[in-house]
């Protein structure tokens, strides 16, 4: 299908209701169609995978559009040029996590880009460096513990800042890090608790919710 072709089949098979619903989980429904994700994920499906036309749906600017770019797009040819652009356009923690979760992650910029994000001042750009380290927690069973160790490094760094959407990133990264193994975990349950012992209220936070959840 060509880009024209699948921003109107996903302009058909929009719903109203749907877009509405958004609003209620803090996701823009001005510049969306209104489609649940197992809809979007099946439609992915059927297009296969497409580098070129993931750029062109990315560039539509609508929701859903890029969230079917995120699914179709080919990780072995997206360049950290392609991945910073895109964190650029992140403007809400749906199209953020599932862009981490389901295409960043799969490439060889992953740990670059983490690293470099974690110290980006706009709030989805943080949030994407450390839904891609909770995502590589997870899912990355390659890495060795050290680049894990010093993903706690960037969390502590990061814990400071207050904003909803980074807080919640960091606090995500954390845990999952304390999930991956024994020795991670400790050292994770360190961190926690230093962080739960914090006179400032966003680490505090971010380390007592930790603790509860490890």
């Amino acid at each position: 299908m060509t880009r024209t072709e699948v921003l109107d089949w996903l302009d058909r098979n929009g719903s109203p209701r749907q877009r509405e619903a958004m609003k209620r989980y803090g996701l823009p429904s001005d510049n969306a169609v209104g489609m649940s994700m197992g809809k979007i994920q099946a439609f992915a499906k059927k297009l296969g995978k497409d580098h070129a036309l993931a750029q062109q749906l990315w560039a539509s600017g609508g929701y859903e559009a890029r969230m079917v770019a995120a699914y179709i797009d080919e990780p072995d040819k997206v360049t950290r040029r392609q991945m910073d652009a895109w964190a650029r356009d992140f403007d809400n923690w749906g199209t953020c996590d599932t862009v981490c979760f389901v295409l960043f992650d799969r490439t060889p910029h992953a740990w670059r880009c983490i690293d470099r994000w974690s110290r980006g001042r706009p709030e989805f750009v943080r949030r994407a460096a450390f839904a891609l380290l909770a995502s590589l927690a997870l899912k990355d069973k390659e890495a060795g513990d050290a680049e894990f160790l010093a993903g706690l490094e960037l969390i502590e760094k990061a814990s400071r800042d207050d904003r909803n959407f980074v807080i919640k990133g960091v606090n995500w990264a954390l845990r999952g890090i304390g999930r991956r193994n024994a020795k991670l975990k400790k050292a994770a349950v360190a961190l926690a608790k230093k962080l739960a012992a914090s006179d400032e209220a966003a680490p505090r936070w971010i380390g007592k919710d930790a603790l509860r959840q490890m």
